[in-house]
Order: structure tokens, then C-alpha cells, then sequence
């Protein structure tokens, strides 16, 4: 029997080339998407696209307003996404994202019987998010075996975060071997509806590096 997954998808890059790398790896991939009152559709529709080209079971979208809390540039309209370099953990960094996201793919994990969650964390060519990091993703793992029913019950389940310690150039490589099509991928924290970048936020900058660094052109349609 093919082992399930759930595979953390929110349209950019790199959940993309994570969606691939767990089909790569024979998994029945079961994606899930987090409408959280980002500043646009735009990432969603493409995650919608990238899990039926991608060959994915089941695409879900649950909906979770973290406009309530606010608190970051995507999820609060008065405050402005950053088009320049800033010293610390960006003002676009989202208060316990990764943690929210995770804790609702180990939910469905558990009802789905599939002890593995993907996620495209990574901690070489990011913002600095807190939430990247390789002892937050250990740390997670460990939690949900002692959170959950199946992890009493001595199910073994594992956060795969398969782009940890790769570079941008060495995800858009791998991505790209697997037959990702970058150009249904939106990263840019503030895409327009047809999902077209700034080309100035940080997502956008290490998006263009990491082209420039792995020697392919970018797809990536600007304003």
C-alpha cells in the first residue's frame, strides 16, 4: 500500500518542489492550503494548479482568519510590505504560521492515517523567520507525538522538511529535475490577481537570486 502524506502547499516555489519531491518519493500526497487573510488569492489559486498538475490526491483549502490578530504586513493592511533589506526577522514574518499550519496537517494526518507531513521550510535563502529553522521543525515532530492519539498509540510520525539546508539556486535545480513548472508558482507577498510580482519584496529578491544563481532564466511575470 502506497504511504500517505500531507504535503503543506501554499503556491510558491518551494512548497511546490516539495510536492514534488514527496511524489518523487512515492507518497499519495494529500495537500493542504491556508486561506489566512493574506494580502492576495493569488498564491492559493496557483496551489490549486500546482496540485492537480503535480498529481495530488486531494487538495484542501481551509479557511483561518489571522487578520484578527494581525501583527504582520501580510495579514494587516496598514502596515506596508518591505521593497528594502531590513536587519532582523521581517515585519512580513507571520506570528506562528508554520506552528498553525503544521498543527492542522497533523490533525488531518491522524484522521488519513499518514504519519508524514511535508513542509518547505528552509533556513539557508529565507527572511530569517523563526519558524524555518531545523530545531523548530525537530522540536515540532516531537510534539506531535506526544499531542496526538496515533503518536500514544506508537505511530512514528515524521515533519519533512526536505529543503532545509538547500540553497534557492539548489531548490529551483531540484524543482526543476522533478518537472515543476516555476511559472505557475507565486512567491511575491504582494502578487496582483493574476498573481504578476513586485520584483521588490524579499520573497521576489531571493526568488530572482536564486535563478541568477542556478543559471534559469525566471519565469516569473512582473508588474
Amino acid at each position: 500500500m502506497t504511504n500517505k502524506a500531507i504535503v503543506l502547499l501554499s503556491g510558491g516555489l518551494d512548497s511546490a518542489t516539495t510536492l514534488a519531491i514527496a511524489q518523487s518519493e512515492g507518497y499519495a500526497c494529500y495537500c493542504l492550503s491556508l486561506d489566512y487573510g493574506q494580502r492576495h488569492r493569488a498564491e492559493l489559486d496557483a496551489a490549486a494548479k500546482l496540485a492537480a498538475s503535480l498529481g495530488a490526491i486531494e487538495h484542501r483549502v481551509l479557511k483561518l482568519d489571522l487578520t484578527t490578530f494581525g501583527g504582520s504586513a501580510l495579514t494587516a493592511q496598514n502596515l506596508a510590505v518591505p521593497t528594502t533589506p531590513v536587519e532582523g526577522i521581517p515585519i512580513t514574518y507571520v506570528p506562528a504560521r508554520n506552528t498553525i499550519m503544521l498543527s492542522l496537517a497533523l490533525a488531518w494526518s491522524e484522521v488519513l492515517d499518514a504519519h508524514d507531513i511535508f513542509i518547505g521550510a528552509n533556513a539557508v535563502d529565507y527572511s530569517g523567520y523563526p519558524d524555518c529553522r531545523p530545531e523548530y521543525i525537530a522540536a515540532f515532530e516531537r510534539l506531535a507525538k506526544l499531542a496526538t492519539k496515533a503518536g500514544v498509540e506508537g505511530a512514528a510520525f515524521h515533519i519533512r522538511a526536505p529543503l532545509i539546508a538547500l540553497s534557492k539556486a539548489d531548490i529551483i535545480r531540484r524543482g526543476s529535475a522533478l518537472g515543476v513548472d516555476f511559472a505557475r508558482t507565486v512567491s511575491c507577498y504582494q502578487a496582483d490577481a493574476a498573481g504578476r510580482a513586485c520584483g521588490e519584496c524579499d520573497s521576489c529578491r531571493l526568488r530572482k537570486k536564486g535563478f541568477a544563481e542556478a543559471g534559469m532564466a525566471d519565469p516569473t511575470l512582473y508588474w
